[in-house]
């Protein structure tokens, strides 16, 4: 019997005493799954990341991960947020280096870094430079935030959660300010890191064709209170070459109808 990872259990969520988002709301996810999330605008996507990162509280349920109640981040989950959240004192070198120097600081806790970690500065000095390297950024690894384009700094955000070697990754709109040919690379690593590690994946998306390529499963979000997951299975992830396969395209038509219905019925 798989053991799930994530249990979202009757969620109710709402900003401010406001009409709720979630309501009742239940998923599971397994361990080493790799989801998108999509739905219109102000549906709760990113409200969704933040409360699996442990950003957010919900006003009732519940929100386990690894058999445990998420009651602040945990650091084997990887976020990377749609504004960066890049430290504008500190070098490309420095912001991707982050999370293991917060590592560092505290030990191995297993509040702040895990209670495994084992320190071991120059290993993680590395994983920094590999990391830089593989997402083509590391002949500006001394720039500053402000001098790199949104690209850039969307890709040394997503440097500094790899480095992590999380168990989970969040990632909301991960390739909205990124070249069509860096897309493809980084949905090829972020997919071999799921098929390898073992990391369960969440990502946020607009996108449909994003959608399609990196999520086994996809959650469909609405406008309003969210109770039942509207979740399509989806097989196109194990496809080369998506573009010119008529199953991704078939995929992709019938989320479009699905979206489209949602957008009728909530317009």
């Amino acid at each position: 019997m798989t053991v799930a990872m994530i249990e979202i259990r009757d969620l109710t969520f709402a900003y401010g005493g406001g009409p709720p988002i979630f309501e009742n709301f239940n998923l599971k996810i397994d361990r080493g799954a790799a989801w998108s999330v999509i739905g219109p605008s102000g549906c709760g996507k990113t409200t969704l990341l933040y409360l699996l990162a442990g950003l957010h509280r919900a006003d009732n349920g519940t929100v386990v991960i690894d058999g445990r109640p998420v009651v602040r981040p945990r650091p084997r989950t990887g976020l990377v947020l749609q504004d960066h959240g890049l430290l504008p004192w500190a070098s490309v070198r420095e912001n991707a280096r982050l999370g293991l120097s917060v590592w560092e600081f505290y030990g191995s806790d297993g509040t702040h870094a895990p209670a495994n970690w084992h320190k071991d500065r120059a290993d993680a000095d590395r994983r920094v430079d590999f990391w830089l390297q593989k997402l083509g950024i590391a002949e500006l690894r001394h720039q500053y935030p402000s001098k790199l384009s949104r690209g850039q700094r969307q890709r040394t955000a997503i440097v500094r959660s790899l480095i992590m070697e999380p168990d989970l990754l969040l990632l909301d709109e991960p390739f909205s300010a990124i070249d069509a040919p860096t897309r493809e690379e980084l949905q090829r690593v972020i997919t071999n890191l799921i098929r390898k590690s073992k990391t369960a994946c969440i990502i946020v998306t607009h996108d449909i064709e994003v959608a399609v390529t990196m999520g086994e499963k996809i959650l469909v979000l609405r406008k309003g209170a969210n109770q039942s997951p509207l979740v399509l299975e989806n097989e196109c992830t194990a496809i080369e070459d998506r573009h010119h396969h008529p199953a991704f395209h078939n995929k992709c038509d019938e989320l479009r109808q699905i979206m489209g219905g949602l957008a009728c019925t909530t317009g």
